[in-house]
């Protein structure tokens, strides 16, 4: 059995061939989907977090509106580009969104992605400090994020306070209880998977990796997770961690979807990105007999206990619901996936 849940990015255009074609489309698409994929019996309902882009941006107001429509479905990110937060307001609204949707949300963060501007982090007003590098920023972000989400108590309280105080040192509220456990990290190398380990949180390994043995992608994903379960145990964690893998996968099952998708890429590709020599999934694309096969041999998927379905959002809720059905029933079952 796997968790498989949906990944969206958000994209809108206000192209006449976009069925979204404004960032508010998006948004309440968004909702829409979430809500379809829970009828239909998804696990989870992901979304990407892009800043200074046509693309989903501001997760938390998306995640509590999620949140209240829903009742089962698992809400999270992948992921937040921990660099443009402010960790304390963070925790404060995340706070809120999991209390909202009673404890199901599922934070993805990490070091972000390549942006839209240069170094856009420094117009929502962080640097790296003295000797840090921006992913160092990041990390530390990250850290402190973590640390408030434990619920201790840090801040000196006002001793003429407007309202009444409890005894002792204050933390940040809304605090939901488990939140911490919940929180992700969205890695791209064996070493940030190993940080993240001993962090303490889950893993998010998405559709590319940097590329540091000349193998096939799933083969160096796969390698990357076990990496990261042995460093969990090593740093002796009580609970299990989890880890998910993205994946584009498309079931072959009408007219419609040949025409979208009969040319699935269907080997990895190699590039740059941010200086990083890049290895790049493929897209699985092709008839649910075929498709099955072919996931057989995904050695990442295989290590994984959850499965995001990258989905084109800009095709509308109606046809993203039958892209997520179609997995859910012409391939999970013959994978052993439900």
């Amino acid at each position: 059995m796997k968790k498989i849940g949906f990944l969206s990015f958000g994209h809108w255009s206000p192209s006449q061939r976009s069925g979204t074609r404004s960032a508010g489309d998006t948004l309440l698409q968004s909702i829409d989907l979430a809500v379809a994929a829970e009828e239909l019996g998804l696990d989870g309902a992901y979304f990407r977090v892009h800043h200074f882009a046509r693309q989903l941006a501001s997760p938390f107001p998306l995640l509590a509106a999620v949140g209240a429509r829903t009742r089962r479905i698992e809400i999270g990110t992948g992921v937040i580009d921990m660099r443009y937060e402010n960790p304390l307001y963070m925790a404060e609204d995340a706070g809120a969104a999991d209390l909202i949707s009673g404890g199901r949300l599922q934070l993805g963060i990490s070091r972000g992605s390549p942006e839209q501007v240069i170094d856009g982090w420094r117009y929502f007003g962080y640097a790296p400090a003295e000797g840090e590098t921006d992913a160092d920023m990041g990390r530390r972000h990250a850290e402190v994020l973590l640390q408030v989400l434990k619920g201790e108590g840090f801040a000196e309280p006002n001793p003429r306070p407007m309202f009444p105080n409890p005894p002792g040192l204050l933390r940040i509220e809304p605090h939901s209880d488990g939140l911490r456990d919940r929180i992700w990290w969205g890695s791209a190398s064996n070493a940030t998977a190993i940080w993240a380990a001993k962090q303490g949180m889950n893993l998010q390994s998405s559709t590319l990796k940097e590329d540091e043995t000349g193998e096939p992608f799933h083969v160096q994903q796969a390698r990357q997770i076990r990496s990261f379960r042995e460093a969990w145990k090593q740093a002796g964690h009580a609970r299990e961690p989890r880890v998910s893998v993205s994946r584009s996968i498309f079931a072959l099952v009408n007219d419609q979807d040949r025409a979208f998708f009969g040319r699935g890429n269907d080997s990895d590709q190699v590039g740059v990105i941010d200086n990083m020599r890049a290895v790049f999934g493929r897209t699985y694309a092709d008839e649910p007999d075929r498709l099955i096969e072919q996931l057989r041999s995904d050695e990442a998927i295989a290590e994984a206990d959850t499965l995001l379905l990258t989905v084109p959002n800009q095709l509308g809720v109606d046809y993203n619901a039958h892209v997520v059905e179609a997995i859910l029933a012409h391939v999970a079952p013959a994978l052993g996936w439900r």
